[in-house]
């Protein structure tokens, strides 16, 4: 754990100052925000928000930043792609399992126009094709 936490003191970007670290702060803490409402919104994601909130945390704040990445909720997956730059295969398989089943109810259910619906799927589909094709799949053990 001393050699993750040197390793991190070593290559932590530099911390702004004065107004800059205003912003950022403000910036990280508007995007935690949107990231937890991304866990409770099928259309809102999650995991840009809370890597912009990382980044901005990471110049800003190394107390927040540490929040951030001992998160129950957030942390393992910020540590993942802090260390490994991807995501675990479950982590993938629940993604793509999730956007698709909510996707389909909203699509099924929803008393939208047709033409809403085509687009709300044809997103969905980029937004799984994105998962499964861009992202990095660790194939290494996870983080602790």
């Amino acid at each position: 754990m001393e050699e993750r936490e040197r390793v991190t003191q070593e290559n932590r970007p530099p911390q702004a100052t004065g107004v800059r670290r205003l912003l950022y702060v403000g910036a990280g803490s508007v995007c935690v925000g949107l990231a937890y409402l991304g866990v409770l919104l099928p259309g809102l994601p999650t995991t840009p928000w809370l890597l912009l909130a990382g980044y901005c945390f990471a110049r800003s704040s190394p107390r927040l930043d540490r929040w951030l990445k001992r998160s129950p909720v957030f942390g393992k997956l910020l540590r993942e792609w802090e260390e490994h730059r991807g995501m675990r295969w479950p982590v993938k398989v629940f993604a793509v399992v999730l956007v698709m089943s909510v996707v389909s109810l909203s699509i099924v259910f929803g008393t939208m126009p047709v033409w809403l619906k085509w687009v709300i799927g044809g997103l969905a589909c980029v937004g799984v094709c994105v998962i499964v094709f861009v992202v990095p799949t660790i194939k290494s053990k996870p983080c602790r």
